[in-house]
């Protein structure tokens, strides 16, 4: 991709339109439009276009979407609609989960993308099973190397890891908030997305004498009732006799939330259909706010910058919040680590150098 040279034509597949409110694809896919100014994308708008939101760069392809959201309807549009627009371009770059209907798309690629060569990024896989019915795209990209074992041991082949990145300069580290500590928990209303357990947590670190607000921000999924979910939670809360909890939907500025928040918990049983490495948990991380995370294989990238407690297990996850919360010194420690190891593997120069690099090498 040198400066004489034809700027290369790339399709970024995703299940939702990039200027609407989808998940980890979505925000994945953005990152990399803006990592790589030398690449002419392509890419799904949203139709009809919302007001006031950032226009990304590139050739956009409007689809129909009201509310920006992936429902079955948009992910149809996506499919069709891609397979036209894979026969223009010079290499398909999919952003795409593994889930229910996956199997049945990795089957049609011949038919749907043609010929081009194509990256798959797998944000997440929502269950193993659906591994053994997938075909591979093309190179495919895992976001750490606990997927990628997964991957290749379901017969993907060729497998490359690039974790992915915070924009730095829009994360900045910031200090430790005044006042009544806020704990955060920021995911899915899913059977094990890891909002019970962060809840049985506070409820062992209240007994154990720590005083802090418990903030859960919660995001619904297509077809969920949120409000009685949201519900839910607060009477669990109760039943477990914490008083001050904040039950909050969709949050469009989590720079706000994270600036508020003294530590943030993520302890779900699995990972489920969250992105493998958390976009959420490395915004925290590089804005200086320590995490304490599931002992999942994935985080192990973290290494010391993060405290991890047994997958599901409130109890001992609400002890450490409460000794963290009771140790300023390591709070101030695992806030340097934090944004040191954010800027050190997930930074974008890092994350730009490996995706133009492979970019380079399926186009030549």
């Amino acid at each position: 991709m040198g400066a004489n040279a034809r700027r290369p034509r790339v399709l970024l597949l995703t299940s939702s339109p990039l200027d609407g409110a989808g998940g980890s694809d979505v925000r994945l896919a953005d990152e990399v439009l803006g990592a790589l100014p030398d690449v002419d994308f392509v890419w799904f708008s949203r139709w009809p276009r919302p007001h006031g939101r950032p226009r990304p760069d590139g050739r956009s392809i409007p689809i129909l979407s009201g509310d920006g959201v992936t429902h079955v309807p948009g992910r149809v549009q996506s499919a069709l609609v891609g397979a036209v627009a894979a026969r223009r371009v010079d290499l398909v770059h999919a952003f795409l989960t593994i889930g229910r209907a996956f199997p049945v798309f990795s089957w049609l690629r011949p038919l749907m993308l043609g010929a081009r060569p194509v990256v798959h990024t797998v944000p997440a896989v929502m269950e193993s099973g659906h591994l053994a019915r997938t075909r591979p795209l093309g190179t495919t990209v895992a976001l750490s190397e606990s997927m990628a074992r997964r991957l290749r041991a379901a017969d993907f082949g060729d497998v490359r890891v690039i974790p992915p990145m915070v924009p730095l300069d829009r994360w900045p580290c910031l200090p430790r908030p005044a006042g009544l500590p806020v704990v955060l928990f920021a995911g899915h209303h899913d059977p094990r997305g890891g909002a019970v357990t962060a809840i049985e947590a506070a409820a062992e670190a209240a007994s154990a004498g720590a005083e802090f607000r418990l903030v859960l921000a919660m995001r619904g999924r297509p077809g969920q009732n949120v409000g009685a979910l949201e519900e839910e939670l607060r009477e669990l809360a109760g039943e477990r006799g914490l008083r001050d909890v904040e039950v909050r939907g969709y949050v469009d500025d989590m720079h706000a939330l994270l600036a508020s928040a003294h530590v943030l918990l993520f302890p779900p049983p699995t990972i489920g259909g969250k992105a493998d490495i958390p976009l959420t948990v490395l915004q925290g991380l590089a804005t200086g706010r320590p995490a304490i995370l599931s002992d999942l294989p994935q985080f192990a990238d973290f290494g010391d910058a993060v405290l991890r407690a047994p997958a599901g297990d409130g109890r001992r996850t609400g002890q450490q919040l409460a000794w963290l919360l009771a140790q300023p010194r390591v709070w101030d420690m695992l806030a340097e680590r934090g944004r040191t190891t954010v800027e050190e593997r997930f930074g974008p120069e890092r994350f730009a150098a490996q995706y133009g690099a492979l970019y380079r090498e399926l186009l030549a």
